[in-house]
This record gives structure tokens, C-alpha cells and sequence, in this order.
């Protein structure tokens, strides 16, 4: 793809995250599997299910831009996936896992924030707004979620990790 503006630039980037949100769908459920806590399989589950209408939200900026739904394979997301499956096959503790896998996922919502922020900052700029709408919506539910996640760390998973 030829890179020739500031929309070629965002679907470039659309396609990316939509790869990277597609990859996540995949690897939540692995993580689910691999917790001992209650409150962080909840969290992961809550946040499967708000990916899948993440994608579902990507999909819609596509039909609004009038482009094709793909992905542009996102290599940063695989890479951290596969952090993540990495330190789920160590052998440890259950609450030290509980606090890896709050890492990674940490991890993955920092990508995301990142890429959804530098999203709405170029639709904002191209005057979509109809995208920019859909685009934000995600972006706060990724804040919402890194901030759960650190509640969860700080309130119990670390807390019986230092055990």
C-alpha cells in the first residue's frame, strides 16, 4: 500500500489494529485459561467479549470510509502475544502467574491506547468524525481496562505474589 496522505496513513493503521484486535481475540482465551484468579478471569472474559465488539466497531470504520475489511498483519502484536504465551509456559506460582499475565495483558492495552489515540488524532484532523466517534469509544474502553487491571494488581494479585 502506498502511503501518499494522512487517509492512506489511517487505513494503513486501521488495518493493523484490526489485525492486532483479531490476534487478541485468539490469545484472551489462553489467558483465561491460565489464571487462578477469580477476579482477573472476569476482567480478561469482560475484555474478550468488548474486543470482539471492537472488531465489529473496526469494521464499521472501514464501511464508512468506504474501504474493504482487512488487516495489515500487525508483527508488534504477534510479538507481544508471544511474550505472553512464553511466560504463560514457565513454571510458577499461580498468584506470580496472575501477576505475569497481568503484565502482558498491561502490555497489550499500552499497543492499543497507543494506536487507538494516534487513530483518533488523524481522524480528527481529516474531519471524520463519524470515525473519530467509533474510534474514541474503543479508546476509552482500553483505559478502562489497563486502569482494572492495575486495580486488580495493586488490590490482590500482587499482593499474594509477594507471598
Amino acid at each position: 500500500m502506498k502511503l501518499n496522505n494522512l487517509k492512506d496513513l489511517l487505513l494503513h493503521e486501521l488495518q493493523d489494529v484490526y489485525s492486532a484486535e483479531n490476534q487478541i481475540t485468539k490469545a484472551l482465551p489462553k489467558m483465561i485459561k491460565a489464571t487462578s484468579s477469580d477476579k482477573l478471569k472476569q476482567a480478561f472474559e469482560t475484555h474478550l467479549q468488548e474486543t470482539e465488539q471492537q472488531i465489529q466497531r473496526l469494521e464499521k470504520v472501514f464501511e464508512l470510509m468506504g474501504e474493504k475489511v482487512k488487516g495489515e498483519k500487525c508483527k508488534a502484536m504477534e510479538g507481544i502475544i508471544k511474550e505472553a504465551e512464553s511466560m504463560m509456559s514457565e513454571k510458577a506460582d499461580k498468584s506470580v502467574m496472575d501477576a505475569a499475565l497481568i503484565g502482558s495483558a498491561q502490555r497489550v492495552e499500552h499497543y492499543e491506547i497507543a494506536a487507538y489515540g494516534t487513530l483518533c488524532t488523524y481522524a480528527k484532523q481529516l474531519g471524520m468524525n463519524d470515525v473519530l466517534e467509533q474510534l474514541l469509544m474503543t479508546l476509552e474502553e482500553e483505559k478502562k481496562t489497563d486502569a482494572l487491571l492495575t486495580k486488580i494488581a495493586e488490590k490482590t494479585v500482587n499482593i499474594q505474589a509477594e507471598k
